[in-house]
């Protein structure tokens, strides 16, 4: 009975310090990010301030942007989420507050 307590102990050692590297493998890089941007529209001015988000981020990841789409709330080598705009009268005519959370 003994020996069938020690490998079940064992057994779970090896669960648990399996559970322990999946983790640590798995877990990610993240930053929160802002930047402000201004345009004579609100979309120019989101254009602008994703762009501010991506520059203080990654230069690369903005060149990338840059060269594939320039989809606004992506960023190529990162999950995002929470992606956020407050936009205004102001500036040229429009100035907007991007938000988000980047993981890598």
């Amino acid at each position: 009975m003994l020996k069938s307590f020690a490998i079940a102990g064992v057994a779970a050692a090896g669960l648990i310090l399996g559970s322990a590297n999946l983790s640590t493998a798995d877990a990610k890089t993240c930053v929160n990010k802002a930047g402000q941007g201004t345009n004579s529209t609100a979309d120019g001015a989101k254009f602008q301030a994703w762009e501010a988000v991506l520059q203080a981020t990654d230069w690369g990841s903005w060149g990338q942007f840059m060269s594939s789409g320039q989809k606004i709330g992506t960023a190529p080598g990162y999950a995002v989420s929470k992606v956020s705009f407050r936009c205004k009268a102001g500036g040229l005519g429009q100035e907007c507050i991007a938000q988000a959370t980047l993981c890598k």
